[in-house]
């Protein structure tokens, strides 16, 4: 694709870009927090929405002192972030979730780029399922939360010490669009026409 012809690093964002996962995140949040008002929840969903980038961490934080409007509980928001993990080692291990497009891209190109999974959910379990979906080989690291992704991308930079003007991040949110301006990295957006609108570079398709 011509959009990369400056790039030799990708960073790719992983829900909403490399699988399909917003029903999927939605409906863990619905059960992890299934003892608080339709409301409440809502509130949340709308918050997820918003800021697909950030970590459940930051999530479950938000809920608690935004929603319930009470002082953050580390151990609960533990809890919740251990449990919304089991649920999603559960339901994200089936391949007809990967966008197929995005994959084939990976595929056909992981040989020309140098390529990292930069997300916003945990590392750990990011790891987990790239392997159970047969992906880990075409990524030279998989990183996640609980750091924020500005970090993240930070931290990636200067291990490999990569040229900046060689790197790209795509993502779908925009908290992906701030942690490349943070780090002064070109972004694409993808799967997600605000970004489009807001005039920031954008994929419209990998096909």
């Amino acid at each position: 694709m011509n959009e990369f012809e400056n790039n030799k690093v990708i960073l790719w964002d992983f829900d909403g870009v490399i699988i399909d996962s917003m029903d999927v995140r939605e409906k863990g949040f619905r059960k992890v927090l299934s003892e608080y008002s339709e409301e409440q929840v809502e509130r949340l969903l709308e918050y997820h929405r918003e800021n697909g980038g950030l970590s459940r961490y930051v999530k479950f934080r938000y809920f608690q002192e935004e929603i319930l409007q009470k002082e953050i509980d580390e151990d609960e928001v533990a809890r919740m972030a251990e449990v919304f993990s089991g649920i999603m080692r559960k339901e994200l291990t089936t391949k007809d979730k990967l966008i197929r497009e995005v994959l084939d891209f990976i595929e056909a190109e992981h040989s020309h780029f140098e390529m990292h999974i930069v997300s916003g959910s945990d590392g750990d379990e990011l790891r987990f399922l790239a392997s159970k979906l047969e992906i880990t080989q075409y990524f030279k690291t998989i990183e996640g939360s609980p750091r924020p992704k500005i970090s993240v991308v930070k931290d990636i930079l200067k291990k490999y010490d990569y040229n900046r003007g060689e790197v790209c991040l795509i993502g779908d949110s925009i908290n992906d669009y701030d942690a490349a301006k943070e780090n002064k990295i070109d972004f694409y957006g993808y799967n997600n026409l605000k970004l489009k609108s807001m005039g920031l570079k954008y994929i419209v398709s990998f096909s």
